[in-house]
């Protein structure tokens, strides 16, 4: 029952499945949720469902109340999360592209797309969960697949796409079954002669601080961020680190080199949805800044960069509205 729920979400073209134990199936289709059937989902399906999950992911389920992982039925994918809500089972569901979309068919920015011809230094991309920062960050990858003979080692929780084969060496990691943490993993990273490093999560000072050091000492790093900007996210990172601030402001203006943030819109004609990008380059002025602490400065730089690639939510708002992309 739930399997044939979930196909049907995918058919109608949501991007997400909420079941709940005694309650009708609902899905996220462009962005609204919308009752999928009427019938309430009753526990025992639920249960037949979590029996199919890898041992390893049902003991989680058991011991911890919740369990966030990647799953697969035929040729299609999944994230799952399931979690015990008033002791019984509830699960969100996001139904993954069997593909990961060039960077044109997203719509990035130039400023974005050119970032996979960097060789070393610290892309970010932020945003609210759901707002499509692991589909960007994953075209950004398969471009550079596609087109550079290179190391790529990525760091998820859980895998989200899987790349086909390129030009790259790709080798991806799933915290919690290939590795402890994104801390672990990014630390052991930098000893398997890795030229461009995905972290899926910059959660903490430790991994912030490793991620630095990487994108200081000649990688790529790529990265996201749950901040709604680009300026909350520099402060973010500085933040959390209270003991050496100046240390980390210092590294962080000689390795940043782009922020993104998206927001995902309903599209005018129904769709889906399209993200609208506010971008911050790593211009010589922006890392002055940076280095300076005067990062609450940004905003006003954003609003005059646009030569250099810059632009900012409303005016990327503004242009899809223009163009009709949405109302």
């Amino acid at each position: 029952m739930c399997i044939s729920l979930i196909q049907e979400a995918r058919r109608l073209g949501a991007s997400d499945l909420h079941l709940t134990t005694g309650a009708p199936p609902m899905m996220r289709l462009a962005g609204r949720l919308l009752p999928l059937a009427a019938t309430p989902v009753a526990a025992a399906q639920l249960a037949e469902f979590v029996a199919l999950l890898p041992d390893r992911n049902r003991q989680q389920l058991e011991h911890r109340g919740e369990v966030d992982c990647a799953w697969r039925w035929g040729s299609e994918r999944y994230r799952l999360n399931i979690f015990r809500e008033r002791e019984q089972y509830a699960m969100a569901v996001r139904l993954l592209s069997s593909e990961v979309p060039e960077c044109a068919a997203l719509g990035l920015p130039s400023a974005l797309q050119a970032v996979t011809e960097l060789r070393q230094g610290l892309v970010l991309l932020v945003g609210p969960t759901g707002s499509g920062k692991t589909t960007t960050l994953a075209s950004l990858v398969q471009r550079i697949n596609a087109t550079k003979a290179v190391h790529i080692v990525t760091l998820e929780d859980p895998i989200e796409y899987e790349y086909p084969a390129g030009k790259s060496l790709i080798h991806q990691r799933e915290v919690g079954r290939d590795t402890m943490s994104f801390a672990r993993g990014l630390r052991a990273a930098l000893r398997e002669d890795p030229d461009v490093i995905l972290v899926g999560e910059l959660r903490d000072s430790e991994t912030m601080g490793i991620a630095l050091t990487a994108a200081e000492t000649g990688h790529l790093v790529l990265a996201t961020l749950h901040t709604q900007d680009v300026t909350t996210s520099i402060n973010r990172i500085i933040d959390a680190s209270e003991s050496h601030q100046q240390q980390v402001r210092s590294q962080l203006a000689e390795s940043l080199q782009l922020v993104a943030s998206q927001r995902l819109l309903a599209r005018a004609d129904g769709q889906g949805r399209v993200a609208a990008f506010e971008v911050l380059v790593g211009t010589e002025a922006v890392r002055h800044l940076i280095r300076e602490g005067q990062s609450h400065q940004l905003q006003s730089y954003l609003q005059t960069g646009a030569k250099a690639g810059m632009v900012t939510m409303s005016e990327s708002i503004k242009n899809l509205r223009k163009e009709g992309i949405i109302k």
